[in-house]
């Protein structure tokens, strides 16, 4: 981590004790100073879920006679430039949004270690700095799975549960593609390796299967290497390269090297992929955007099984892509009790299913209205879940590297050997640099 006073240079303006500018929304309710906890304000980087935030407010208010106030931001805001901004003009909320180490690097020293809160013991998903504590509030929880409709594998004898490592993996495949045909399918697997946009996708999240997949939440083996020069582990990449092989071979050759994320939603939210190599939040897409294609394809059932690049693989990876943290300053106990509220029952209620959040609070009783939340769940409830380190590798590896190995794996211009040597070569470079 870098100091925060470091990061800021004089360029930045100090900006007014209001939030101004497009996609922020307002606080409601008047400033206050005297700092004496009774008055606290939130900063959440989910606009789109700021009236039921705002309700929380007035039920925590009626409840104990604090005021929370929230600060919503959105629409291509730079969160953490304004909230840099808020703190050279000493207006810094008491509760806001990070999400990840990069955001986290720019409060060294300055946020509240909640580690001895009660919440932390029900969750699996709080941001741990290794120096600092437990820093980091998760509200909602993500997955990293291969996502499936239930309904196609159903009508093909493929039980998902039993593709436990890459042979039953080939099989299911096998299957799947030699009933195309009845079943309506484009192809088995809705995967796309496509290079400038959708590095993300594969240097990210598929990559990060490599690192965590099967292991405790805990485990930092592979992350640890990888941030010591670039190292990997030869052999479990050979296996993971192998199962890559087998999504390049079973995708949609139309999306494959050169489709688009929406494509390959839109495809898979209409019955035309049994498989798609995107996570959760995919869920939302198609309950919106693509609600009709979805609907006509008749509203299937989903589920997620793990990437099982070796046998006995049974873990998806699950995360916050975000967390709220406490500044370190007059109003923090009071912030810590609104947090503590917010992960218990009455809370949990409105966030998972008034705003759709995927709880990632054990006792949670609520399940979300998405189609994915169901199967998130389970795999808590089982501790089936492994931990979501690419967040810790050297920024913009997947979009300058990584990413171009899985497009150039892809567009048939490396096999699974040089796919290994090739990802170790640009692995030791970029952190050579």
């Amino acid at each position: 981590m870098k100091k925060l006073l470091a990061l800021l240079t004089t360029g930045i303006m100090v900006l007014s004790l209001a939030a101004c500018g497009s996609g922020v929304n307002e606080a409601s309710g008047n400033e206050n100073a005297s700092g004496k906890g009774t008055t606290i304000r939130l900063v959440n980087g989910k606009i789109e879920v700021d009236a039921q935030l705002k309700k929380l407010s007035e039920m925590y208010k009626k409840e104990t006679g604090v005021t929370v106030e929230i600060e919503s931001m959105g629409g291509g805001v730079d969160i953490q430039g304004t909230l840099k901004g808020y703190y050279q003009a000493g207006n810094m909320p008491d509760i806001f949004v990070n999400g990840g180490a990069t955001d986290f690097s720019n409060w060294e020293g300055l946020l509240v270690d909640m580690s001895d809160q009660k919440w932390v013991s029900d969750t699996g998903a709080a941001y741990v700095d290794e120096k600092y504590g437990t820093i980091g509030f998760p509200y909602t929880v993500e997955a990293i799975g291969l996502s499936y409709n239930a309904d196609i594998l159903k009508k093909a004898g493929v039980d998902p549960t039993s593709i436990t490592g890459p042979d039953s993996m080939k099989a299911a495949f096998e299957t799947l593609d030699s009933k195309k045909d009845e079943l309506g399918l484009k192809a088995v697997v809705g995967y796309c390796a496509e290079v400038s946009s959708l590095y993300w996708s594969t240097g990210n999240h598929l990559f990060s299967n490599y690192l965590d997949a099967g292991l405790e939440r805990d485990d930092a083996t592979y992350i640890d290497m990888l941030n010591d020069g670039g190292k990997l582990d030869k052999n479990r990449l050979t296996a993971f390269g192998e199962m890559v092989g087998l999504l390049n071979q079973y995708s949609d050759p139309a999306l494959l090297v050169s489709g688009t994320y929406d494509q390959q939603i839109l495809n898979f939210a209409s019955g035309k992929y049994a498989f798609v190599t995107q996570g959760s939040w995919i869920g939302a897409t198609m309950t919106s955007t693509d609600a009709e294609a979805y609907k006509s394809a008749g509203n299937f059932e989903v589920g997620m099984i793990p990437y099982a690049f070796e046998e006995g693989i049974d873990t998806i990876l699950t995360n916050s892509p975000s967390w709220w943290s406490v500044y370190d300053g007059d109003n923090k106990e009071e912030a810590m009790r609104f947090l503590q509220w917010c992960s218990e029952d009455t809370a949990q209620k409105v966030l998972v299913e008034e705003a759709g959040f995927i709880s990632p609070f054990n006792s949670c009783q609520y399940v979300a209205n998405d189609p994915f939340a169901q199967t998130i769940v389970d795999y808590q409830a089982a501790n089936k879940t492994s931990g979501w380190h690419w967040l810790e590798m050297k920024e913009g590896l997947a979009q300058n590297y990584t990413g171009q190995v899985f497009g150039d794996f892809a567009a048939g211009n490396l096999n699974v050997d040089s796919f290994v040597s090739t990802m170790e070569k640009v692995c030791q470079s970029a952190y050579g640099n």
